[in-house]
């Protein structure tokens, strides 16, 4: 389910390793989507397709606006997707172009343009995140092999020279540049993995300096997470969308995990230097039904408002608990903790959590719940975790918040509309 995503001409494109014949993971191809505003998605055949090189594993796409590969045309820039190709003797990088906003794609006949196995020694040589470096008017390639990344360089996006290689990381590469605290003046780089775990640092085209890392802005069940490429410059935002590897139970249909709520991911400046934030993006308010609000409840007071949303659909909860007499809260689901906060431990849902404010006594939780999933975000988005939701049938009490003599100083509570009406 590792993704691809970018924007072209008013879509938004989704791809995904998709296999088209049973619901476990396996001949993959990359299935495919669009959507106009990041929420409502529409579902396309199948974009890409196994040949001899291998099944098609993720990678990325890019417009190639200049035609530096020659596939496109004056009216009609290429859509080039880059891929790997997965064998039981190798993983390859090979590229296919579309001229139909990426509904259908033709390979380039010299595939693979990278065949790294020998070199590292490897099988595990995949993933390739493409991006075009104005700088240096030339393709960047991200590419995770063996023990981390590799930088590869392309005027063509055709043939490709290895640059440097930074080790720490495993699968599904990313690197882009943001603002500090939204000062175009004041920019670094961050690189991830799968895992999410990120480092910030310097990038020149060609290597990739940290400066600082490791560190996490989120947990739980995302991961092979994607930033979207080719965004407009007049949007200038980073977003991102992740494989949710959340269990989907007695679903019917029955369907393999899910994508994750899209967020806009920022750098600013904390108490222990430059951090990544994540929230979610803005268009998903459109999903907003409607909206209670309340303010400074007891827990009894807030228990009592909650009732009338017992084992909801979709729901989005935010959130400011004061707990001044309590060592720990947090708001329960049937029994499911969808936030438990430990000052004493420092802690939220059992993972180390320090705010801002390392003597407050406050947490400020943005909480969505969807059929299967649930994404929380933390403070304004310094974390974030996913979790699958938890159904126990014989567990109807709702709703509660938890916690010694807390307040429930900020409540506010929007029913969702469906993306699929």
């Amino acid at each position: 389910m590792r993704i691809i995503i970018l924007y072209y001409d008013g879509e938004y494109h989704l791809y995904y390793q998709h296999n088209p014949y049973e619901r476990d993971w396996g001949n993959m191809h990359w299935g495919h989507a669009v959507s106009k505003d990041l929420i409502h998605w529409e579902e396309l055949p199948v974009a890409l397709f196994p040949d001899h090189n291998g099944t098609a594993f993720s990678g990325s796409a890019v417009i190639d606006y200049t035609n530096t590969s020659g596939w496109g045309h004056p009216n009609n820039p290429a859509m080039i997707a880059i891929y790997t190709a997965d064998s039981p003797a190798k993983q390859v990088q090979c590229v296919a172009y579309s001229l139909d906003k990426g509904r259908t794609y033709t390979k380039y006949a010299d595939n693979p343009v990278i065949d790294s196995k020998a070199k590292w020694n490897s099988q595990d040589t995949r993933d390739p995140k493409v991006f075009w470096y104005k700088p240096n008017s030339e393709w960047v390639m991200v590419l995770n092999e063996r023990d981390g990344h590799s930088i590869y360089t392309s005027a063509n996006l055709k043939d490709w020279t290895f640059e440097s290689h930074i080790t720490g990381f495993w699968e599904c590469p990313e690197l882009f540049e943001l603002p500090v605290n939204g000062n175009p003046d004041n920019t670094l780089w961050v690189m991830y993995g799968a895992s999410g775990t990120y480092m910030l640092g310097n990038f020149n085209g060609k290597v990739f300096t940290p400066v600082s890392g490791k560190y996490y802005y989120t947990t739980g069940g995302i991961y092979a997470a994607q930033t979207i490429t080719n965004m407009p410059e007049s949007d200038g935002r980073r977003i991102q969308i992740g494989w949710g590897r959340l269990p989907t139970p007695g679903e019917k249909p029955a369907f393999n995990n899910l994508m994750t709520i899209p967020t806009e991911l920022t750098l600013r400046k904390t108490k222990d230097g430059v951090r990544l934030f994540s929230e979610p993006v803005r268009e998903f308010d459109r999903l907003t039904d409607k909206t209670y609000e309340w303010k400074n409840l007891t827990i009894a007071e807030a228990d009592e408002k909650m009732q009338q949303f017992v084992n909801p659909d979709r729901l989005r909860i935010k959130t400011t608990l004061s707990l001044s007499h309590a060592l720990s809260a947090g708001l329960r689901l049937n029994g499911q903790n969808l936030l438990d906060y430990d000052t004493n431990f420092t802690l939220i849902n059992g993972v180390f959590y320090s705010p801002e404010d390392p003597t407050s006594m406050e947490i400020t939780a943005d909480i969505i719940i969807d059929r299967t999933a649930i994404e929380v975000f933390i403070d304004g988005g310094a974390y974030s975790f996913s979790m699958p939701r938890d159904f126990h049938p014989e567990k109807k009490n709702g709703f509660h918040f938890w916690g010694n003599n807390i307040e429930v100083k900020d409540l506010q509570v929007s029913t969702l509309k469906s993306i699929w009406e």
